[in-house]
């Protein structure tokens, strides 16, 4: 029998959905000197969102630690012929696609970050930093446009909603057992920085 677990804690959802708006917001803004303090704005929310994530993905809850989502390269291959085959097998956290898109993303907007800090404060090579820091760019989105079909179809093959399901933190399980805290105060603390941050700094 299906039973409603939680399985996203309160920050992971708000880190998922913040580092979702500040990366489209950064990269819409990129090519504009009009808004460049909201693109650095932006940007700097992102690095602050991925160092927490870091720290959380090791002291977090059960499904947002790395270690529940890191798979083998034969796992990842597993999935993915499930996925042509229409019959992938069901993971309550992510799925080993899913993973490798966290990682590649994490990674990818650490990038971005380093070489948009490296042009903001005149370290290394310009052209170098500012090559890195759009192929970076570029390739997140094409990360995330793999991220949000692989999401949709997952969806659909598992009929669940999986964005539902970011923003309540609830899926449906007859046999995973869920998360007993959500850790709403940090999750608020989380939200409440982010936009004193870019209050402060956009003023």
């Amino acid at each position: 029998m299906l039973q409603r677990i939680l399985v996203w804690d309160v920050p992971t959802r708000v880190f998922h959905w913040s580092l979702a708006l500040s990366f489209a917001g950064a990269y819409v803004t990129a090519e504009s000197e009009r808004y460049r303090d909201i693109h650095l704005a932006l940007g700097y929310v992102l690095l602050g969102l991925l160092v927490f994530r870091l720290v959380w993905g090791l002291v977090g809850t059960a499904y947002a630690r790395f270690s529940a989502f890191t798979f083998t390269p034969s796992q990842v291959k597993a999935y993915l012929l499930g996925l042509l085959s229409k019959q992938p097998p069901h993971y309550v956290g992510h799925n080993p696609a899913g993973g490798v898109a966290i990682f590649a993303l994490l990674a990818l907007g650490l990038l971005i970050s380093v070489s948009g800090l490296g042009l903001e404060w005149e370290i290394g090579a310009e052209d170098f930093m500012e090559e890195l820091h759009e192929i970076a760019a570029n390739l997140m989105l094409l990360v995330v446009l793999a991220h949000i079909a692989g999401v949709l179809i997952s969806s659909v093959l598992h009929r669940e909603n999986l964005v539902r399901a970011m923003f309540t933190g609830y899926k449906q399980s007859a046999t995973a057992a869920g998360i007993t805290r959500a850790y709403v105060g940090l999750g608020v603390v989380l939200l409440v920085a982010i936009v004193g941050f870019l209050g402060w700094y956009l003023v």
